[in-house]
């Protein structure tokens, strides 16, 4: 990944160019450029208030040019000068109060600074943007990066976002997103201060399971389309893999195989037209499974409703269908009712 550009041109359009520093800022420089090991028998020196007001002015430096790190520290004119500019960020911050202070007074040190900056949380933020832009973002990065950003967004998003990207790249990305291991934590760091964020860590890594049940989700949400040509790809290269993931999707035609009183209550709870909606869109035999769990009178409602209905948007269609397939997912969450079986497991 292009990270070195990437965070030159958005430091460029979020910074002015030599913005003035305050006083705190130009002592947290100094502690960045000592080091983590001089930084830290530095920073013991201070009371709890003084690292406070540090650890905060650290967390908001954001990446500051190497010649205004010359012109706070002319000691270290030479030096800074070869290294060029430094960062600073809230992990930063962490790991070095880290390296000195206990974990609970750690935690209570950050506990103030960590609340505010979690609200602009980098990947909720980052999920809110349009999948073209997104896309755009993501065509000229390598794939590894691609499928290590796409799978800390939600999933409805990535499925957005990758057939947007062209066949084959969204095949590669698919790929290494179903292979992918843990990210080490030194590049996900990198990739989130590259995506303007300098709040958070490294977030938790998915065990294979998580990762096969996190793309049979992103797969449900998929266009009907893209899955099928992404799954002759996917069932060639890594048969075993993508036959488990298969294993965990649970679909619309899947709610058919529910106990007629648990389908019945899925329908009930199908908010204003989703249902007649979905249905319309749905293959015979499934409609006329769901039609056969309703009452008389409520079923000559439902298909009177699907009659007079004008033409419907295959969009809405599988918004619809998904929205009833996630409702069924809560119920089931909450033991209200219980999904089908597939091969003695859980489809979720």
């Amino acid at each position: 990944m292009a990270v070195t550009e990437i965070q030159r041109k958005q430091t460029a359009s979020r910074l002015p160019s030599k913005r003035p520093l305050k006083g705190a800022e130009k002592a947290a420089i100094l502690f960045l450029c000592l080091g983590e090991q001089r930084g830290s028998a530095l920073m013991q020196k201070l009371t709890n208030e003084e690292i406070q007001t540090m650890t905060r002015a650290m967390s908001g430096l954001g990446v500051i040019e190497a010649e205004q790190v010359e012109a706070v520290m002319s000691d270290f004119v030479e030096g800074i000068a070869n290294g060029g500019g430094v960062v600073g960020s809230f992990s930063v911050a962490e790991d070095m109060l880290r390296a000195f202070l206990p974990t609970e007074q750690v935690d209570g040190i950050l506990k103030d600074i960590r609340g505010p900056l979690m609200e602009k949380d980098l990947w909720a933020r980052f999920s809110s943007l349009s999948e073209n832009v997104i896309a755009n973002y993501l065509k000229q990065e390598h794939e590894q990066t691609v499928a290590a950003i796409l799978s800390n967004v939600k999933t409805d998003v990535s499925a957005k976002v990758l057939p947007l990207l062209g066949q084959e790249k969204m095949e590669k990305v698919v790929e290494r997103m179903i292979r992918m291991e843990a990210v080490p934590h030194h590049m996900m760091k990198q990739i989130e201060e590259t995506l303007q964020t300098d709040i958070i860590s490294a977030p938790a890594q998915p065990t294979a399971n998580e990762m096969q049940q996190k793309m049979a989700d992103l797969f449900n949400k998929l266009d009907v389309t893209a899955f099928q040509e992404l799954s002759n790809t996917l069932e060639g290269r890594i048969p075993e893999t993508f036959a488990a993931i298969k294993g965990k999707m649970f679909t619309f035609d899947d709610l058919s195989k529910l106990q007629p009183i648990d389908l019945a209550r899925v329908m009930r709870g199908a908010p204003g037209n989703a249902l007649p909606i979905a249905l319309r869109g749905a293959k015979k035999e499934v409609r006329d499974v769901f039609l056969s769990a309703l009452p008389g009178r409520s079923r000559d409602m439902l298909e009177e409703e699907m009659n007079t209905m004008g033409p419907v948007r295959g969009r809405d269609v599988r918004d619809a269908q998904a929205g009833l397939v996630d409702y069924a997912k809560e119920l089931a969450d909450e033991e209200v009712i219980a999904l089908p079986m597939a091969d003695d497991e859980d489809f979720i």
